[in-house]
């Protein structure tokens, strides 16, 4: 699964699984990537929020593998919503990353993380940032930009105040909490969902129905939550820093049956699958 890709709207190819890298410090994170690397995983994904830019790119240096085979990928910070700032951001995730190109940047969230979800899409701030971030993609600096935790609205925004829409929006989706109608219009939009914590921070162990369908299949319950994301036609970020469980979360070749997708889709309280086709 790790040499499965998937194709962005502008022909750049992503790895389907990715190294998430959130809460990883800055001091362990080099290893833990290289040892990513070294099992085969060449999409990394971090973020200036995370605070370990710096020791992924030392792993980038020093993992013994092409820069040219590694998909690597950073944020802005969502505080920032204009374009000086932004280009600022941008330059200094370069610097950290020390990196000629970036695989992907993109708007970590449309709000500031402390009014998250609070009515304001700050619409004009985020397209200051995608700005900045066309400027870069059109000069051959990032080869594909996008966004995350960005609503239908949001992303909306983008795409008629501008001549170039996102490539990848970047979620939190999992069994028990899958937005349809996020998934449904960017995947109508040609545009990639990625999957942040596909197994909900660990909260999955414990649920009994997801336990006894990860027994049926003979796998664990985040193989059968990574796989889960993987057939809604998605990229998936898991994140550990055990060198096992990175193997594991890669050994996900099988198959979830369409029934039992549609029972874990049932797992979802919270969002109305009417209308998603799957």
């Amino acid at each position: 699964m790790l040499n499965k890709k998937m194709k962005l709207h502008n022909g750049v190819e992503i790895p389907v699984i990715g190294l998430g890298t959130w809460l990883i410090d800055d001091s362990v994170v080099e290893e833990a990537v290289i040892k990513a690397i070294k099992l085969g995983y060449r999409h990394i994904d971090t973020a200036e929020a995370y605070g370990n830019e710096r020791g992924v790119g030392a792993a980038i240096k020093h993992c013994g593998v092409p820069r040219e085979e590694l998909f690597i990928q950073t944020k802005v910070v969502a505080e920032i919503k204009d374009y000086d700032n932004a280009k600022i951001a941008i330059e200094d995730s370069f610097k950290k990353l020390d990196v000629d190109y970036i695989d992907l940047m993109i708007i970590h969230c449309p709000q500031p993380w402390n009014e998250y979800h609070n009515g304001n899409h700050y619409f004009e701030g985020n397209l200051a940032v995608w700005r900045a971030l066309i400027e870069y993609y059109k000069a051959g600096k990032i080869r594909s930009i996008g966004v995350s935790n960005f609503e239908i609205v949001d992303i909306q925004n983008l795409i008629d105040n501008s001549d170039v829409k996102p490539m990848v929006n970047q979620i939190p989706t999992h069994i028990g909490y899958t937005p349809f109608d996020i998934i449904k219009y960017c995947q109508d939009n040609d545009i990639i969902i990625e999957a942040y914590s596909p197994i909900a921070h660990g909260r999955l162990l414990d649920n009994e129905e997801v336990k006894a369908m990860a027994k049926k299949y003979g796998v664990s319950i985040p193989q059968l939550s990574i796989r889960y994301t993987l057939q809604l036609n998605t990229v998936s970020l898991p994140k550990t820093v055990h060198e096992e469980y990175m193997k594991q979360n890669a050994e996900v070749d099988f198959e979830i049956s369409r029934e039992d997708m549609k029972k874990l889709f049932d797992l979802d309280k919270e969002h109305d699958r009417s209308g998603f086709v799957y």
